[in-house]
């Protein structure tokens, strides 16, 4: 059983039957075994480990081997000792929630319940006079990487990875063009002569396209993912890896791929405000003529998906030709959309994932949802903001809306309505997934 599944059942049941199946299915990033006469640095380590990632579950009285060795104190003493370790030895301080259960005549099990998505991250550990941020890593817990640090305060809301430097990049780093076709066509906004460089610099600024480093200039992540010439050459983790495998599983084999980088939005072409035309990106069905003069990821991929998959002619009650597409377009784009709008771009070296298989469609984005933000929620429709540049610069493209019913609405009902499949949505190790499932040959 997953873990994340067990910790539920504990959590609402806390009876024999539950702790004994968490036993035997052992140690793993969710859970810790350990003794109650471990010294208090550690545990204060594997408290803060375990917010930092997905929270979790401490066994006091259960040895790593999982034999059941039992409290060596009073229930509630131990009780005692583990409230003020988690108050003086966790920064921010923590109010875990405990549990004792009598294994055996006489016998203790504490349960120690650590809660997911902690919204205060990053949770520090005091050792000895010195405060530092673990991790945990299958059943290790070790202090986190500077990458691992980055995402952390990222996750809360710390550091905003959206306005990073791209080191070394100048304003020739983001493609003119795109910034013209933005301003002018999509924001409806007077733009400056080329050679008004102080009013485009105030402009790109203001819209957090730009920050100052040692009094330069340098693009944001946020304005190099949406506008730059070469994206990938500053944030190497910024592309989709698509392939179409010809079964239901990764394999050589496979019936195309292709490496999708570059700025996020297309370049339309335009002699009038977006908002006047038919917008491609959300409108238009894959077999409509396109307006765009240079693609960019979001399309590429989409483009990748129509060239993947199959269509069929049929004839209705009405005589009338008609196509089916093996799945519904305003579930894939919208599926594509979240991923580049809401991945954690700080989980470096890791892009967006786009498998097509013989039976459905996976992608899968770096990274775990954000704070406050479940898969039950998801469903339900919920406004969360992770990248609000990113976000915003798609919403006045009209590649997504501000309603945050995309899930719902978008991807759910669509599938729903063209097959009758229910979606996956699977938020697990360190990756966020989106399943949609395509009907086998001959079904209706």
């Amino acid at each position: 059983m997953e873990a994340q599944k067990i910790r539920i059942q504990i959590m609402n049941l806390q009876n024999r039957t539950e702790v004994a199946e968490l036993i035997v299915n052992g140690e793993n990033s969710y859970v810790e075994f350990e003794r109650d006469d471990l010294q208090q640095e550690r545990l204060c380590m594997e408290f803060a480990a375990l917010m930092n990632m997905n929270g979790g579950y401490i066994l006091l009285g259960v040895e790593h081997d999982g034999a059941v060795s039992g409290l060596t104190r009073n229930p509630g003493k131990a009780e005692e000792w583990v409230m003020e370790v988690a108050r003086t030895g966790v920064n921010p301080a923590i109010s875990p929630k405990w549990h004792s259960l009598e294994w055996e005549p006489g016998k203790f099990i504490g349960i120690i319940s650590l809660p997911s998505n902690a919204p205060n991250k990053p949770y520090q550990a005091k050792c000895d006079s010195v405060w530092i941020s673990p991790v945990r890593v299958g059943t290790k817990t070790r202090q986190a990487t500077r990458e691992e640090s980055l995402r952390l305060y990222v996750q809360g809301g710390l550091i905003e990875y959206e306005r990073m430097l791209a080191h070394n990049a100048g304003l020739e780093d983001l493609d003119r063009k795109r910034l013209v076709n933005y301003y002018r066509n999509v924001k409806q906004q007077e733009i400056f002569a080329e050679d008004e460089i102080e009013q485009w610099e105030n402009l790109l600024r203001n819209s957090g396209f730009i920050c100052e480093n040692d009094g330069n200039l340098v693009p944001s992540a946020a304005g190099m993912l949406l506008f730059g010439k070469n994206p990938k050459r500053y944030f190497p983790q910024t592309g989709i890896t698509a392939v179409a495998y010809v079964g239901t599983e990764k394999d050589y084999d496979a019936r195309g791929s292709a490496y999708i980088s570059g700025p996020l939005v297309s370049l339309f072409q335009s002699t009038e405000p977006l908002s006047m035309q038919n917008h491609p990106s959300i409108q238009r069905q894959f077999s409509d003529p396109l307006s765009i003069v240079e693609t960019g990821i979001i399309d590429n991929a989409v483009n990748f998906v129509r060239r993947s998959i199959n269509v069929n002619t049929f004839i209705d009650s009405e005589g009338r030709c008609k196509e089916k597409w093996d799945y519904p377009f305003q579930a894939v784009r919208e599926a594509i959309i979240n991923a580049v709008t809401h991945r954690e771009y700080a989980f470096q070296g890791t892009d967006i994932e786009l498998s097509i298989y013989s039976d459905r469609i996976e992608i899968i984005s770096p990274g775990h949802l954000p704070n406050a933000v479940t898969v039950e929620k998801m469903r339900r429709g919920y406004r969360s903001v992770r990248n609000k540049i990113i976000k915003e610069v798609l919403r006045d493209y009209r590649y997504i809306e501000a309603k945050g019913m995309g899930v719902p609405q978008k991807i759910i009902k669509e599938m729903r309505e063209h097959n009758g499949t229910e979606v996956d949505l699977i938020n697990k190790d360190d990756r966020f997934t989106v399943r949609l499932w395509r009907l086998p040959n001959g079904a209706k």
